[in-house]
């Protein structure tokens, strides 16, 4: 039996606009004809046929950048210390559930503790839960200058850690190995996070000998390698290694876009989490005093300037939220990224939406199969009430998402309400201020001390 589905307006992702009247068929799992609704083969008298012909369909869309074993984390050591392994799996499975009702079908998990993103994801493959099709790294691997050593040497680098600490290039080459063993789909290597020239800037954390024979290695072995990568350096250094997709590249510059273009390098900017840095943080937050504000607002400049230029030169852009933090919770933002794509880097919301399927979704283990309305590819979309080629902020909009299909079925989730205590937050932290005399002394000037009741 087949399914019909006539839709006003279709958007294929295989370009920048819509088609009206358009008429969908699935087979199976999987799309059998799409195309005009007038040409469309007639249906069997077994058939299923559905209306939705004041609605437009959309691809499942597609964040390569989600961090299910984060679980809305307020602060590194929520990350790596205080919920146990077994705890982050299964919280991790109903957050990529989050993922999937939001109209998310497919996603990249870009680096975990232990092997939590790829016994999710083999979990969803096997068929024991529903959830977004997931393609995963192992942990980071970093060196001491690199983004996840965070703790310091007395303390170690703990074994639940989203990082994987090398002190050698045959620690690196091994941890590759190891973790292709496991199955992963990518590697990702921290090249940049703590460490900075006297100039100011970020200092990679491999140097370019290192970086390019890991990605030779990773490649050998069949997978992608993604890099963490803000600083210039790192980002020169991963574009002449040709990594597959970097992150951020926030200071890169034209030498920078030259290697890029020339081995033909992704970026992923996930601008969303430093657009709610800048937005969301709050004065009373721990990362407003510790400059997490400040640095978002040092960097949204350099990216707004040096990112359209790559998109204006041609190079790939993938679409990702670095989804896991209590600032970009899971299932609520990940749309924000094709906005900011818009409204900051010069796309029309056309080329944002088709970065937020088709091209991200060509990223992921089996992608050719995913992210756009074509004959033989998954059908995974969502039945959208709206017109988010004129507004791409309407994907925000979860009301607007009528209908997720994946696999050829719709999908119904049951989801328990978003909560912090016992599920992310940890911390035992008393107070986010240090109450000297004198600083009693200025809040009571400006009437924030409340005085005791028994008075």
């Amino acid at each position: 039996m087949a399914t019909h589905i006539k839709f006003g307006r279709l958007f294929t992702g295989l370009k920048t606009t819509a088609d009206k009247d358009q008429t969908v068929v699935i087979d199976g799992d999987k799309f059998a004809y799409v195309g005009p609704s007038a040409q469309a083969p007639k249906p069997a008298t077994a058939d299923q046929t559905i209306d939705r012909s004041r609605m437009i369909g959309i691809p499942g869309m597609v964040d390569v950048h989600v961090h299910l074993t984060y679980g809305n984390a307020m602060c590194e050591e929520d990350i790596d210390l205080y919920a146990p392994i077994e705890f982050r799996a299964l919280r991790g499975l109903i957050n990529a559930q989050r993922l999937l009702a939001a109209g998310y079908t497919a996603m990249a998990d870009p680096g975990g503790s232990n092997r939590v993103p790829l016994s999710i994801r083999n979990a969803i493959n096997a068929g024991l839960f529903p959830g977004p099709r997931i393609s995963c790294s192992g942990p980071y691997i970093t060196s001491r200058q690199g983004l996840t050593d965070w703790y310091p040497t007395w303390f170690g680098a703990p074994k639940t850690s989203i990082g994987h600490l090398v002190t050698s290039m045959d620690e690196a080459i091994e941890e590759i190995r190891t973790q292709v063993k496991d199955g992963v789909d990518y590697i990702k290597i921290a090249m940049d996070g703590i460490q900075r020239h006297p100039n100011g800037d970020l200092l990679a954390a491999f140097n370019q000998d290192e970086i390019t024979r890991m990605t030779e290695e990773a490649h050998r072995l069949g997978k992608k390698v993604i890099t963490h990568a803000r600083g210039r350096e790192s980002t020169l250094y991963s574009a002449r290694a040709g990594v597959d997709l970097i992150f951020h590249a926030s200071w890169m510059d034209d030498e920078c876009l030259d290697a890029m273009l020339e081995n033909k390098c992704a970026i992923g900017p996930t601008l969303t989490l430093i657009n709610h840095a800048i937005t969301f943080l709050q004065p009373s937050d721990p990362g407003y005093g510790k400059e997490r504000y400040a640095l978002a607002m040092r960097e949204w400049g350099p990216a707004c300037q040096g990112l359209p230029k790559a998109h204006k030169a041609g190079v790939p852009f993938m679409t990702g939220t670095d989804s896991g933090f209590s600032g970009t919770p899971y299932g609520e933002w990940h749309a924000k990224e094709m906005e900011i794509f818009v409204k900051f880097l010069g796309f029309t919301p056309g080329e944002a939406l088709r970065s937020g399927t088709v091209v991200s979704a060509g990223f992921l283990t089996g992608g050719d199969k995913l992210g756009a309305f074509e004959k033989g590819r998954f059908a995974d979309f969502i039945v959208f009430d709206g017109d988010p080629l004129a507004d791409i902020a309407q994907l925000l909009d979860k009301t607007r998402i009528k209908e997720v299909w994946q696999g050829g079925a719709p999908i119904a989730l049951k989801l328990p309400t978003m909560k912090r205590e016992g599920v992310s937050d940890f911390s035992y932290k008393m107070w986010n201020d240090m109450y000297s005399q004198a600083r009693v002394a200025e809040l009571a000037e400006t009437k924030r001390i409340r005085r005791v009741a028994a008075e």
